[in-house]
């Protein structure tokens, strides 16, 4: 996904203003779907919507597992490296 992307989608469909770095989130969503081998949109959806991802295991009942907590977890400290880099 791009920063592009993400910001399009965040306006569009959450129908709200981007608030972050959208290439720092772009590049940590990637980085994090190629580590856990799984698909950058249902990722981003799951950091910004906290929709489940069943594959994954990142809820159980509605609330996030801990795999959920991680991949989220992760997925923030990446955000923060690439934003301070930037």
């Amino acid at each position: 996904m791009t920063g592009k992307q993400i910001e399009k989608y965040i306006r569009k469909e959450l129908e709200s203003e981007p608030k972050h770095d959208c290439e720092a989130l772009s590049k940590a969503i990637n980085e994090v779907a190629d580590e856990v081998e799984f698909d950058s949109f249902r990722i981003m959806q799951l950091l910004l919507e906290n929709k489940p991802i069943g594959e994954l295991h990142t809820h159980s009942y509605s609330f996030q597992t801990a795999n959920g907590r991680e991949i989220i977890n992760t997925l923030i400290d990446k955000y923060h490296e690439y934003e301070s880099n930037n």
